[in-house]
């Protein structure tokens, strides 16, 4: 009978099921000298001791260096390194920081000295105790000073810049009328015929050099000096005309005293010299021009700041008409005129 293929061997050679003992993944978990296990294992087998202990060799010390630049003492003239360049650069902002706060604490301390000395002299019996020292006239003149001023220690410290420029613009145009005055004078010996050109240069001089002092450099200085709107008022409506006027002189009309551009123009065809004379002239009247210009914009945006307004100044105004003794006589004889026709009509 014949044998069946399922009867076979299947570990035989010829079989078609495969040994599973042959199979890789068993193999090589088989003992080895790299796998020990447990049926390998004999715990009676003689071993190596293990070698003795020994202490680690210490490592040789390095060679003494030179010492650190932390450690050494520095010499007195050496400068000092205080660390990082952000550190030394955030010292640097906090010293000008301390320095700008110490110049704010100069300037308070000039204010409050400057106030402290008002406060005197208003104790000492105000402006009587004050003797006049403008204009600076010598002792044996018969004419005295007829005002005071001290800029420094009447105006308030942010605006004595404004009111020194103003002083000086001043100053400039009084010495350009003078030249204005040899121009003129120059022109007419050249030319007979501008006779008029110089007498009215004459009278400029007299007129201008003390009314532009009285009527818009003292109202000026009076509105700093006790924050006043009602010379601001004055002060803005007779600089803007001085303005107008300073534009006039550097045009030069012919036959009007000044010696402007147009007057230089007209003289240069009779004589050189003159006409550059009076070109210089010309010139300098244009920059008193354009600087009066500039600064009465400057002193209306600080007029802004401060706060003045025209109901202030009416106030002022009112205050001040009322407070003069000889305006209040007038009322009161004005009053008592009134009340006398009263009882007396029939």
């Amino acid at each position: 009978m014949a044998q069946s293929k399922d009867d076979g061997n299947p570990f035989g050679e010829g079989g078609e099921l495969d040994n599973p003992f042959q199979d890789p993944a068993v193999i090589q978990h088989r003992p080895s000298q790299q796998y020990a296990t447990l049926d390998v294992y004999n715990p009676f087998e003689a071993r190596e001791p293990p070698p003795t202990y020994e202490p680690p060799v210490p490592a040789p010390l390095p060679p003494p260096s030179a010492p650190s630049q932390s450690s050494r003492k520095l010499s007195p003239t050496e400068p000092k390194n205080y660390g990082s360049y952000s550190t030394q650069a955030s010292a640097a902002a906090a010293r000008a920081e301390l320095l700008k706060k110490q110049e704010e604490l100069n300037k308070k301390a000039e204010e409050l000295d400057r106030r402290e000395r008002e406060l005197q002299h208003a104790a000492l019996g105000g402006t009587s105790t004050r003797q006049n020292n403008w204009p600076p006239l010598p002792s044996f003149c018969p004419v005295q000073p007829c005002f005071f001023q001290d800029i420094s220690m009447e105006i308030p410290q942010e605006f004595q810049k404004t009111v020194s420029t103003m002083y000086y613009l001043w100053m400039c145009s009084t010495l350009a009328l003078l030249l204005n005055f040899l121009a003129c004078l120059a022109s007419f010996c050249v030319d007979s015929s501008n006779g008029s050109g110089f007498g009215l240069s004459v009278l400029w001089v007299l007129l201008f050099t003390p009314c532009s002092f009285v009527c818009w450099y003292r109202p000026m200085y009076k509105a700093f000096r006790s924050d006043s709107s009602f010379n601001f008022f004055v002060f803005f409506f007779i600089f803007f005309a001085q303005d107008v006027l300073f534009v006039l002189q550097a045009i030069g009309i012919p036959g009007w005293g000044f010696s402007g551009w147009i007057s230089a123009l007209v003289v240069l065809k009779a004589n050189t010299a003159v006409a550059v004379l009076m070109l210089l002239v010309a010139l300098f009247f244009t920059s008193i021009a354009v600087l009066g210009i500039v600064m009465l914009k400057r002193i209306h945006s600080l007029y802004r700041r401060t706060g003045a307004s025209f109901q202030k100044a009416q106030q002022e105004f009112a205050a001040g008409v009322f407070s003069n003794p000889a305006v209040r006589t007038a009322a009161a004889n004005a009053a008592a005129g009134a009340a006398e026709n009263a009882f007396r009509a029939p």
